[in-house]
């Protein structure tokens, strides 16, 4: 299990009820290799992710991801990409034993009710843009995320937003 943290100092994380959470109890938040790209990013950036799945029509693969585009995209907005490129970003790495999947059939992290103490101390995720590269993730800058959220949230590819309230206005 992965944290993404700005803060290399955290020895032990503790539950937390999330100012935007929409649900009741505190957790301590992680997730797995799997949905660590879409942590790739500076803590508050607002970002919008999209990538292909079974049912994913060609016609929303190629209006979307594009000819060639692979199978994943993600999208910030350019006032995000000074930060982007200079945040220094650290992964914790937790015992897997201590979380358990959020959101079923397939989950978009995993949570623990207890305190939970890194394995090791934070290591630093490095640069960003070789991440998305070296995942074969296409990384767009756009003016606003807003055409491209209205997109995908409305096509048959699966999708995520997250920190959209620090979006660019409509």
């Amino acid at each position: 299990m992965l944290h993404f943290s700005e803060d290399p100092s955290i020895t032990v994380f503790r539950p937390h009820l999330a100012a935007t959470a929409q649900q009741p109890e505190a957790y301590v938040w992680a997730v797995d290799s799997a949905l660590a790209p879409a942590y790739w990013f500076p803590r508050q950036c607002p970002r919008v992710m999209a990538w292909s799945a079974p049912g994913t029509s060609e016609a929303d693969r190629e209006r979307i991801l594009g000819p060639g585009g692979g199978e994943r995209v993600h999208a910030i907005e350019y006032g995000w990409v000074n930060r982007l490129l200079n945040v220094q970003l650290f992964a914790y790495r937790f015992p897997a034993a201590s979380f358990r999947p959020l959101g079923l059939p397939v989950p978009h992290a995993f949570v623990a009710t207890e305190a939970v103490e890194p394995l090791g101390p934070a290591q630093p995720v490095g640069d960003l843009l070789q991440l998305h590269q070296d995942a074969g993730i296409q990384l767009r800058i756009l003016d606003s995320l807003w055409g491209f959220w209205d997109a995908v949230s409305t096509s048959t590819l699966e999708f995520s937003g997250i920190r959209l309230r620090n979006a660019a206005a409509r």
